[in-house]
């Protein structure tokens, strides 16, 4: 008999023990019947509440706890599937690449803490169902991390590692009549967690499904699919090959909407080859999938199961160095995407998986990295339906083990290197998900893991996926950092190269594709000039796309200490070590999985069709693969001023890969005014990821009638004092102060409309990437210089002289300008300016002499503060998402409202957000329509506007939303810019330089506000 040896768990060449070889991941029905339902009888499960008992380490779990005679039914009860640490066992604990238990016990590569390693024992008691007696009775732990011990009626029937592909086990010969009991221990680190080391919340426990399954007498155990067009792509070789229990035969029919195929062969023969005539190609663009259905029979004929496959045609290769997919170049237009549940960690229902994918669909997204293991099997059915490329990546990272070798030199600890005792674990792993997953067209790549260094063993495995699979290529990002194996990928794939050193890497090396398997790091308020990168792959064939990091922040619902929930992030559960705010990197929020504004952006530089209007003409550029422009409706509108005036359809014909240019179906416009005429691309019908009218790519030009300009003839009464200077008129009386330096008042309509003195400002609330590449250490002084600048001149003695302000009146107008010293080293100073007409607009202007020491700034513009009654916000300017220098492509110009609080984007750690670019005005009233006003000026041009609950420095101070006050104004900042948010990466890449405020020269901002 079977003993479970606990010191195996610290060998690493220990991890199957009785686990059953891996297969494919198709079902099988009782009849077809059962399969329309989705009612399998061959399948029981295990889901639902399981006793358990939880031990900080193996030491204080309770021994024998698996015999039959130990009644566990007094336990806890635990939610299965679910991580521990989510049921209130143990806490989540986030890293980065730093190994959770560094600084507690000190372990070498293959050994195991000992002092707290916590073990979750599981104890099901069930009954097998009549259905299944008589059979041989399997179960199946589709996820278990990170190393499981099971037991059966108090025999060990097996040990497994592998947190993220199924364990598998025969139960047969301990299977009993009555209750019997399932036992099982869960380790949450074992030896082969020194290969689990990836960027996310460190979790343990049953976590994916679990269930029994028997198998009739003659099953197909094993089904290998693969449909391939020849090079003509004319003809298509179906190969079915399978591994089957049992003699008999498999009667198989391939069909789609227009075509039937039927034929059988004998299992002995171990498959069948067909060949199909034209078949219909898949790809992300036009997912086409045929329909398999293999009925299987015994040696008597009697029938013994049904099989439903989907089967895609394609053809995945290298020509030329270059990937090809059906013959045409590829451009992955990715996303890395964890498997990640706000409210369940990496158990995520279906719900939130088709959320995921409907999302990425509507935005352009065409290819999914699993980083950095394989996802649970519902994930590749729906990517093969709804058309998403993969890269299939092994349960393989780690990072923490070798990432300071550059600077040491040691190598003696990375893993796994070329050790030959971790070979075997390497290899099972890879095998664990190419034998799962292999029978799904949406996978293109098969990755041998992440950022693990390099050596002989992961070259190991990428061979051991081109001889199991030669119809796919190998992707492994390490060799960037070890050469050693160069072949281990097939092609070079890089974190984080700049548009530059990409083109650089190219004009030396053109062996292989270049891929970023990650960039444009997406982290709070980010992918600033992701556009040079969608941009390269038009220019550069060699260059075929990336992956953004990463698809959705990993948060979790947590309440503070008043009860309100908010999203968690590292070390809010008092976890260390930790990465902290660093779990946070998507283009969708965690909690709801919503878009975050970044997504914006993203839609647009990812879209398939370019569309270039001008007055006339629209020269359109197709940049499908397979697709036709005329497959999507297309709708011309024409707006004045933001006001939509025209629309019109215009049917386009442009073939793949190719472009036209199309005369406009609306009438060119005399009228003065400012006209945006937008070409819209939109679904023609639904599809399963969106209805018919969505958006799938756009382009806009916008130009100007020039109209004459009105002039005000209303006098304005200046009233001067020693303290204060007024300026009155019909509605409105403003007032300035000397002795506080600034406009203490406007009133409008009887109404007080400011709360404070507006104050030039230079400064925004830093971003994670202002952060991570210093712009706060490095732009301190403009910091400084908005919260302290003064209308006093400190410097020349104790007592402070006034800088009094000059005034200008002349009827019509009445100018009041204000100077102020900037405590900044060297000194400098800035000038604000308003000048009042009568009508109670006035003309704000913030100049500013560059001193060169100082370089540019954050932001230059005025900040004002208003009542926080005032919360509605309107604006014409580009939207509707937040906007910025360096990411605003994807936005309109048009005509936008929201609430102020709106604005608040849910950055986990609030930071600058909510900016809109190109503002030619913008409103700011309460709900009954009055506040006040924001225009551009003529000269300045469109303007950079925010509207805010905070200001930059309450932003700033806060770790957490919940951490900000209560609201009191609406902040609102009307500015000549600020600099852009960057996004390359988020531990140092600073904003590109041509996103910078240019500070070479005077610089002079100028705007109005009015009351309304």
């Amino acid at each position: 008999m079977k003993r479970f040896d606990y010191e195996k768990v610290k060998d690493p060449q220990y991890f199957r023990d009785g686990r059953l070889d891996a297969h494919s991941d198709h079902l099988y029905y009782a009849c077809e019947e059962d399969c329309r339902e989705e009612n399998s009888t061959f399948t029981e499960t295990l889901n639902g509440l399981w006793k358990f008992h939880y031990a900080r380490n193996y030491r204080s779990a309770i021994p024998g706890f698996e015999s039959e005679d130990y009644d566990c039914h007094d336990w806890d009860d635990i939610h299965v599937p679910a991580h521990i640490q989510l049921e209130g066992y143990d806490v989540p604990q986030y890293a980065n690449t730093q190994y959770p238990w560094e600084g507690h016990e000190e372990i070498l590569p293959g050994e195991i803490p000992e002092r707290f390693n916590p073990v979750a024992s599981y104890v099901k008691y069930f009954k097998v169902p009549e259905r299944m007696k008589g059979k041989r009775i399997f179960v199946s732990f589709q996820g278990a991390e990170s190393g499981l011990a099971l037991w059966l009626n108090g025999e060990f029937v097996g040990y497994s590692e592998d947190t993220f592909t199924p364990s598998e086990f025969e139960l047969t010969d301990y299977i009993k009549d009555g209750v019997n009991k399932l036992a099982a221990q869960v380790f949450k680190w074992t030896s082969s967690s020194w290969c689990e080391d990836q960027d996310f919340y460190r979790f343990s426990g049953i976590y994916r499904d679990v269930y029994l399954y028997t198998v009739p007498d003659v099953h197909i155990r094993d089904l290998r699919i693969r449909a391939l067009p020849d090079e003509s792509l004319q003809k298509g070789t179906l190969e079915i090959r399978t591994e089957a229990w049992g003699k008999g035969k498999a009667k198989i029919r391939l069909s789609n909407s227009n075509v039937s195929f039927e034929s059988e062969f004998d299992l002995e023969d171990g498959g069948i080859t067909m060949e199909v005539e034209n078949p219909v190609l898949w790809s992300a663009e036009d997912p086409q999938l045929y329909d398999l259905a293999i009925s299987v029979y015994d040696e008597k004929g009697v029938f013994q199961e049904f099989i439903p496959e989907k089967v895609g045609f394609r053809r995945f290769e290298m020509k030329n160095n270059i990937m090809t997919l059906n013959g045409k170049r590829i451009v992955f237009k990715g996303a890395n995407r964890h498997e990640f549940s706000s409210v369940t960690g990496r158990h995520v229902s279906k719900e939130e998986l088709v959320k995921d994918l409907k999302t990425m669909k509507q935005n352009n997204i065409n290819a999914i990295r699993t980083c950095h293991y394989p996802d649970s099997s519902p994930l590749y059915r729906l990517c093969d339906e709804y058309g998403l490329y993969l890269i299939d990546e092994t349960n393989l990272e780690t990072h923490g083990s070798w990432d300071t070798v550059h600077e040491t030199g040691d190598t003696s600890m990375i893993v796994p290197n070329d050790r030959p005792e971790w070979l075997d674990m390497m290899l099972d792993r890879a095998n664990s998900m190419y034998q799962r997953d292999k029978n799904h067209p949406a996978i293109l790549i098969w990755s041998c893991g992440n950022e693990s260094y390099g050596g002989k063993d992961i070259y190991e495995m990428s061979q051991f996926f081109r001889r199991e699979d030669p119809t796919r290529l190998v992707h492994y990002e390490g060799i960037f950092h070890d050469r050693r194996y160069n072949d281990t990928s097939d092609m070079e794939s890089q974190m984080y190269p700049s548009v530059e050193s990409i083109k650089a890497f190219l004009a030396k090396d053109r062996s292989k594709p270049f891929i970023c398997c990650e960039y444009t790091h997406a982290m709070g308020n980010s992918c600033g000039a992701m556009h040079k990168y969608t941009d390269l792959t038009d220019t550069e064939p060699m260059y075929q796309g990336g992956f953004i990091w990463d698809y959705i922040d990993q948060t979790l619902y947590k309440k503070d200490r008043y009860g309100k929930e908010f999203q968690a992030y590292g070390g809010d559960f008092g976890e260390r070590p930790t990465d902290y705010e660093f779990s946070a990197n998507g283009i969708a929020y965690g909690g709801e999985r919503n878009p975050s504004p970044k997504m914006q952006e993203v839609k647009f530089n990812y879209q398939n069709i370019t569309a270039e209007p001008g007055r006339e003409n629209v020269h359109v550029v197709n940049k499908n693969l397979f697709v036709n422009t005329n497959t999507f409706e297309c709708i011309v509108t024409v707006e004045r001023n933001g006001r939509l005036i025209r629309e019109a359809a215009l049917e386009t014909d442009v073939e793949p890969l190719s472009e036209k240019t199309y005369a406009l179906p609306v009438p060119e416009e005399t009228k003065a005014g400012e006209y945006a005429v937008t070409v819209s691309f939109r679904l023609k019908e639904d599809r399963i990821w969106a209805q018919a009218g969505h958006e799938v790519a756009f382009g806009q030009y916008v130009y100007k009638i020039e109209e004459e300009k009105k002039t005000v003839d209303k006098e304005v009464e200046v009233i001067r004092s020693i303290h204060n200077i007024g300026v009155r008129g019909e509605h409105f009386e403003v007032l300035f102060s000397l002795l506080n330096g600034g406009l203490v008042s406007y009133k409008y309509a009887g109404k007080e409309m400011i709360e404070a003195i507006p104050k030039p400002n230079f400064w925004r609330a830093p971003t994670d990437n202002d952060n991570g590449n210093f712009m706060p250490a490095r732009y301190a002084q403009w910091k400084i210089a908005s919260l302290y600048l003064t209308h006093k001149d400190y410097r020349e003695s104790t007592y402070a002289r006034i800088l009094k302000p000059e005034l200008k009146a002349n009827g019509n107008t009445a100018t009041v300008t204000f100077t102020y010293i900037l405590p900044t080293t060297p000194e400098s100073q800035c000038t604000l300016s308003y000048e009042v007409d009568g009508e109670g607009k006035v003309k704000t202007t913030l100049a500013y002499d560059p001193v060169k020491e100082l370089g540019d700034m954050p932001e230059f513009g005025v900040m004002f503060k208003i009542n926080a009654d005032y919360d509605h916000l309107e604006w014409y300017g580009l939207g509707p998402a937040e906007t910025y220098a360096d990411r605003h492509k994807g936005a309109k110009l048009g005509i936008y409202r929201n609430l102020v609080k709106d604005n608040m984007a849910s950055y986990i750690v609030p930071q600058e957000c909510g900016a809109k670019v190109g503002v030619r005005y913008a409103k700011v009233t309460d709900r009954k329509g009055r506040g006040m006003l924001f225009e551009m000026d003529e000269k300045s041009g469109p303007m950079m506007f925010s509207a805010l609950p905070y200001t930059p420095h309450e932003m700033e101070n806060a770790r957490h939303p919940y951490e900000l006050p209560e609201v009191h104004y609406t902040v609102i900042r009307a500015a000549m810019g600020q600099m852009g948010v960057s996004g390359d990466d988020s531990w140092g890449s600073p904003t590109h330089p041509e996103y910078l405020l240019n500070a070479e020269e005077k610089m002079e901002f100028s705007f109005s506000f009015k009351g309304i």
